[in-house]
């Protein structure tokens, strides 16, 4: 068995209307969830299991046809995400995921849920990229949890921008529905139960 020498803790942001999710973005005026920010922190598997480093991006979302979407109000204030970060700062999702892989080093990469669906499958598919990074190196990051021994109930009504507060661990201020600022509320928490002892860094390879 191959064991990794570190983790890709990631968490994506992507387009909704207010009521999306509870619409399972199925309504007439509702955007195809695709990607609009990634956030990724690498994560060390010995040691003291430092946070390595960070990987952020803006992706430019772009509906079936190949346009741009408009950023809805409702959106911007849940995410912070701004017209003008896409603008300046936004790049094309091909890149974005290129970079994540670069920044992986080909680590497995862990989100909590299935942040890849929206990511590679939708996004890729409604861009029409042929998705670089293949499905079998994601992983859902609940099963880490439940290793660790949370509740199964607690899982089910603890977001990731909650989880380090769940678990009372000391960090610095974090805005939820950040894609970086979710994947270090993961990682901080991961990093507290692995340096405690509650967690097993040989779990990352073997469920």
């Amino acid at each position: 068995m191959l064991i990794m020498k570190t983790a890709i803790i990631f968490d994506c942001e992507f387009l909704c209307l207010e009521g999306s999710q509870r619409r399972f973005w199925c309504a007439a005026h509702d955007p195809d969830p695709v990607i609009a920010q990634i956030g990724a922190v690498k994560l060390s598997l010995e040691g003291d299991y430092a946070l390595l480093d960070t990987y952020k991006a803006y992706v430019r979302p772009i509906d079936r046809f190949g346009n741009r979407y408009a950023l809805d109000p409702f959106f911007t204030e849940l995410t912070g995400i701004t017209e003008e970060n896409l603008q300046f700062e936004g790049v094309e999702l091909s890149d974005a995921l290129a970079g994540l892989d670069r920044f992986s080093e080909g680590a497995r990469f862990w989100s909590w849920g299935k942040d890849e669906l929206n990511m590679v499958a939708i996004s890729c598919y409604v861009a029409g990229v042929e998705p670089s990074i293949p499905a079998y190196r994601f992983d859902n990051a609940v099963k880490l949890l439940l290793a660790a021994g949370m509740p199964v109930e607690d899982l089910a009504r603890t977001p990731s921008n909650k989880l380090a507060d769940y678990y009372h661990v000391e960090h610095p201020a974090l805005r939820g529905h950040d894609a970086l600022d979710d994947a270090l509320s993961v990682s901080y928490t991961l990093q507290y139960l692995l340096r405690s002892g509650k967690l097993q860094a040989d779990v990352f390879t073997r469920i």
